[in-house]
């Protein structure tokens, strides 16, 4: 890749009440090249124990699921190469705080894989903010 106009893979959450999934797409092509899911095997049995739980949760993956995912996905992205990605700050910014501070860890996950995460930084320090004017 040439320097002089390098594009980041591009980070992409899908979140909904009962999973999360990230996915990073190729800059050229726009074809998925890393994706780790809360929806697979090994976070089976913490979905089950929410499932069942009394009274019912809306929610079923937490900032430590998501920190996981990162984790998975940082490990894959070393495995095919990937060192940087960036966030769509916009697309982050329209989600409901309450995602916005589940996801940070996924981030910071991935971060400690090795992987630079371009606007994440960014995103973390606007929550910050928000978060102390108590919105």
């Amino acid at each position: 890749m040439s320097t002089g106009h390098h594009r980041h893979h591009l980070l992409r959450l899908v979140l909904s009440c009962r999973k999360i999934t990230a996915q990073v797409t190729n800059p050229r092509s726009e074809s998925i090249v890393a994706m780790a899911s809360s929806s697979e095997q090994e976070f089976v049995p913490q979905y089950r124990s929410k499932l069942h739980r009394f009274p019912r949760s809306h929610n079923f993956w937490d900032a430590k699921i998501a920190s996981r995912v990162g984790e998975k996905l940082g490990f894959r992205l070393k495995e095919i190469g990937v060192c940087d990605i960036q966030i769509d700050l916009h697309e982050e910014l329209s989600r409901p705080i309450h995602h916005r501070k589940m996801i940070i860890p996924l981030f910071d996950s991935i971060k400690r894989a090795g992987i630079v995460v371009a606007g994440a930084e960014k995103l973390e320090s606007l929550n910050w903010g928000q978060i102390d004017r108590g919105e």
